[in-house]
């Protein structure tokens, strides 16, 4: 029978000849949380009686969301998963490491695997072929202790992809479009399957942009092939040897195909509070700003920073709109302070975060207050998601941010570059 990819992926770990609608059992090759999520996991873990996890190599806990901690009660958290690390032997990225969605992709994702976190983002790994998929905590509990799960395996979407991206449109903009398109719960329960000649021209920054923002649609999974791009990628990481080779059948059978021309796309931003109420960027020309940030497990690699520098080199951030930038992971705090692009973006007067997740769920680090609204490159927009429930989200691309911080209002990046 042919198979879509999370077909594919489904029935090698499983054991069977899986389609969708079927219900497996299946092995999962990563399972992960984070330090918001991750002290319930835990609990629940120990609560289940447990003592042992199935596989401690491939099992990861990640001090990310609120790193460096923002107050005692979120110290005591990481405490406590610092302890469960060094009991059970699993790997633990400390403070300062960076986002857990950037992390599995430059140290742990491979094509092929199943990977499941405890945050809905886990998405994210599967620009490298890989069905990575959110659960909740308890089910990430189970898994630790038995190394396998159940799962439903989806009806298949297939994104076509056709093209090249214009100057200015970046994969961020195909990602809203796409949602402003099928609408927040069009793919939900189903698998996004991205394909097409306008997919091979895509960098892996931007295939993980995408992906990370599959579940905004509703989507258990959001997939990419694994090609050329996906070798070249984690060989650069230093693990050509985790690649291979992986494909949906040319004939498998999908529940809707999707058409995109990436040259027809526009920069667009989401405006609040849903992220497919979408408009293109110059129709919301002077909406007043007062926070960007740029960074996030959707845009805060290395390519974003790049795309940000460029446009604000020889300039400065508006007088009243702050600019906050906040690096996914060490590996790309690093690659930007050796290319140059810290210091543009310092001499612009952005403020620069350690790596991790900084502002986008509103703990610390940029949280926003009563009637203030903030351009961000992450992925949700939701009322009081960034502090204030009387604030205001809008979501863009690094480009739209930086032309906004320029500006000090929702600005087209075509009419600064």
């Amino acid at each position: 029978m042919a198979k879509t990819l999370a077909e594919k992926i489904l029935s090698q770990k499983s054991g069977s000849d899986a389609g969708s609608g079927d219900i497996v059992i299946a092995r999962v090759d990563l399972a992960f949380a984070q330090d918001t999520t991750g002290p319930l996991t835990v609990r629940q873990f120990q609560a289940g009686g447990f003592q042992n996890l199935a596989n401690p190599a491939r099992t990861a806990l990640f001090l990310d969301h609120a790193a460096p901690s923002p107050n005692s009660e979120q110290s005591g958290d990481h405490i406590f998963l610092r302890r469960f690390a060094q009991q059970t032997g699993c790997l633990i990225y400390d403070v300062g490491y960076g986002v857990c969605h950037q992390l599995v992709a430059e140290s742990l994702a491979r094509p092929g695997d199943i990977i499941v976190g405890a945050d809905s983002h886990t998405v994210t790994a599967g620009a490298l072929g890989a069905f990575a998929t959110g659960m909740g905590s308890s089910d990430v509990a189970v898994i630790l202790a038995l190394g396998k799960s159940w799962f439903l395996v989806p009806r298949s979407i297939k994104v076509v992809v056709s093209g090249s991206f214009p100057d200015g449109v970046y994969a961020k903009d195909l990602a809203l479009h796409l949602i402003g398109q099928i609408g927040a719960d069009g793919a939900t329960y189903k698998a996004l399957e991205f394909s097409g000649d306008g997919v091979g021209s895509m960098t892996m920054a931007g295939r993980l942009t995408v992906a990370n923002m599959a579940v905004e649609a509703g989507a258990k999974a959001g997939l990419f092939p694994a090609d050329e791009t996906t070798q070249q990628y984690l060989t650069s990481q230093g693990r050509g040897d985790h690649y291979q080779p992986l494909f949906a059948d040319d004939d498998a059978t999908y529940e809707q195909i999707v058409n995109i021309n990436l040259a027809q796309l526009e920069p667009t931003v989401a405006r609040p509070h849903m992220v497919d109420n979408t408009a293109k960027a110059k129709e919301l020309k002077g909406t007043k700003i007062q926070q960007v940030f740029i960074g996030t497990c959707t845009n805060g690699r290395l390519d974003d920073i790049a795309i940000a520098a460029d446009i604000m080199k020889g300039r400065k951030r508006h007088p009243r709109t702050r600019l906050i930038v906040a690096p996914a992971s060490r590996q790309v705090l690093l690659a930007s302070i050796r290319a140059g692009y810290i210091q543009t973006l310092v001499e612009a007067e952005a403020a620069i975060l350690p790596p991790g997740c900084a502002a986008c769920l509103g703990l610390h680090q940029g949280v926003l207050g009563r009637g203030e609204a903030c351009l961000s490159t992450a992925n949700r927009n939701f009322k009081g998601r960034m502090g204030s429930p009387e604030a205001f989200i809008y979501l863009g691309s690094p480009a739209t941010a930086a032309a906004t911080a320029i500006k000090g209002e929702i600005t087209d990046p075509r009419e600064v570059i």
